[in-house]
């Protein structure tokens, strides 16, 4: 048994010094191209972002960098159209095809409120991972409060016609909306509406006002060549015309380059220091330093 076969074959020996498969990561470097990640670890001032949001296959670039900055913000920040397009120079029209992007997939939502002092308010939580219920803080928003019950022998009520929803119900554009049609008695008596009617319209009035239209020419649209006989459903006509009449979405209009133009550095004729300038003459500091009092001294 302890006779060696001479006549066998030698082992064959392992390529690679015995790596016959490479790990796919050393393949990956040492292909060209590709993204190499020189990351360092956060201790301070970071927001956790999933994969599902940065890797979204149905999100716009736009909608994936808005909810990133969203997620960023602390609570109680302001996200309405109007602060977003401050920040941005993307524009109203396009923030808020965004903002309704994150909403459709289940990163923002939002409920419109009545105050108890009558103001429409909006409420806005953002989910860091839609499809958890459990993501929300603070008190449930409170039902909002129906019709009155129909008294027996009363016909029934007749449905308002649908009217257009804004983009976004910002706060500020809701109250702008109630009072525009809180204004039309003031032009015609006989466009008194109810609170009801009221809470129907306004995001009409809204998505018109979204729409760059100043408040005045909303009031024109809804107020003119009203039909001179008795108005019996007043609310009904202002809803056909805000969804009849409705215009189109402003184009998207690039920001304004600022002035790039820099004036030449001058020597101010009372202190000698540098300032920029047209002309020749006295700095900011001289220039509004009341007679005889030097701004150094």
């Amino acid at each position: 048994m302890d006779t060696q076969n001479t006549s066998a074959r030698p082992p064959a020996q392992p390529r690679n010094g015995e790596k016959n498969h490479p790990s796919r990561g050393t393949r990956a470097y040492n292909r060209s191209g590709g993204v190499i990640h020189d990351n360092s670890h956060h201790t301070s001032r970071f927001t956790v972002i999933g994969n599902h949001l940065a890797q979204h296959a149905e999100l716009s670039l736009l909608a994936i960098g808005l909810a990133v900055h969203i997620q960023s913000l602390p609570g109680g920040a302001l996200i309405d159209i109007r602060t977003l397009a401050a920040r941005f120079p993307e524009g109203k029209t396009r923030i808020a095809a965004a903002l309704r992007e994150l909403e459709t997939h289940g990163y923002l939502r939002r409920t419109c409120e009545r105050t108890s002092s009558g103001r429409v308010v909006t409420r806005t939580v953002s989910c860091n991972q839609p499809g958890r219920s459990g993501a929300t803080t603070g008190p449930e928003p409170k039902p909002k409060a129906g019709r009155p019950a129909r008294r027996e022998g009363e016909p029934p009520r007749r449905a308002l016609p649908a009217v257009p929803r804004p983009a976004y119900p910002a706060p500020d554009l809701l109250r702008s909306a109630v009072e525009v049609l809180a204004g039309l008695r003031r032009g015609d008596p006989r466009l008194l509406l109810s609170a009801t009617d009221v809470d129907h319209l306004a995001p009409g009035v809204a998505a018109w006002l979204e729409r760059e239209l100043p408040p005045s020419a909303v009031h024109h649209a809804l107020t003119a060549d009203l039909p001179t006989e008795p108005l019996h459903r007043p609310a009904a006509l202002l809803a056909h015309r805000l969804a009849a009449q409705l215009p189109p979405v402003p184009p998207f209009r690039a920001p304004a380059a600022r002035d790039a133009v820099r004036h030449p550095l001058q020597n101010c004729d009372v202190c000698d220091h540098a300032f920029r300038g047209a002309e020749p003459g006295r700095c900011r500091d001289c220039a509004t330093a009341p007679p005889g009092v030097h701004p150094s001294g």
